[in-house]
């Protein structure tokens, strides 16, 4: 249950119906994350829900390097509602099943390209040093140019928020979900390992 009231749409404010039309008629077409907490404030939700349709469905990076990104973060915050979105998402986007199981669990991963596990990389190293090492960065920067890794920053540290968000005020799976993630370590935020050298390269 949540920390705080969620409102259905019959009983949002005049401003907040309109950030939910929006929402829900854009590509998301549903209210289910962290905008259901966000609605309190409808100046800042508007402004949230943009910059994650943004980051989300316009950026330079593939769709399913992107969500191999959100994976990355949802894992580090054991953010049950941002995996279970998204870990149908990156399925369908083609990232290998046993890739996304390897996260899951906290296992080391390996990914069928050198852009998979450099994407993997970036996030994970973003997430667990405070910064990407220069040879990661460089290479997303090769591989996708400045606006590519300013983009995937971005993304991370928007997903972060995100996490927070959905963890903090504890907004619930829709019915009948189980939680996807269990809790890894002693309640600390999830430590990923590296990467496995990918397919291709070993090919």
């Amino acid at each position: 249950m949540a920390r705080i009231p969620l409102p259905t749409p019959d009983e949002m404010s005049a401003d907040q119906r309109r950030v939910y039309d929006a929402a829900v008629s854009g590509p998301r077409g549903q209210l289910i994350g962290p905008l259901r907490a966000v609605i309190h404030s409808p100046e800042l939700a508007a402004r949230w829900s943009s910059l994650g349709e943004y980051l989300r469905y316009q950026t330079c990076l593939p769709p399913l390097l992107k969500e191999l990104a959100i994976l990355v973060t949802g894992r580090r915050w054991t953010s049950q509602i941002e995996w279970w979105v998204h870990a149908r998402a990156a399925g369908e986007a083609g990232l290998a099943a046993a890739a996304i199981e390897a996260i899951r669990v906290g296992k080391a991963p390996q990914f069928e390209t050198r852009d998979e596990t450099v994407v993997y990389e970036f996030a994970r190293q973003l997430q667990q040093q405070g910064e990407p090492d220069v040879t990661t960065y460089r290479e997303v920067e090769q591989r996708w140019g400045v606006r590519g890794v300013v983009e995937l920053t971005a993304l991370v540290g928007y997903y972060t928020m995100v996490s927070m968000t959905l963890n903090s005020h504890e907004i619930p799976l829709p019915d009948g979900v189980e939680p996807p993630l269990k809790q890894l370590g002693n309640g600390e935020l999830t430590l990923l390992p590296p990467a496995l050298v990918s397919r291709s390269e070993k090919s």
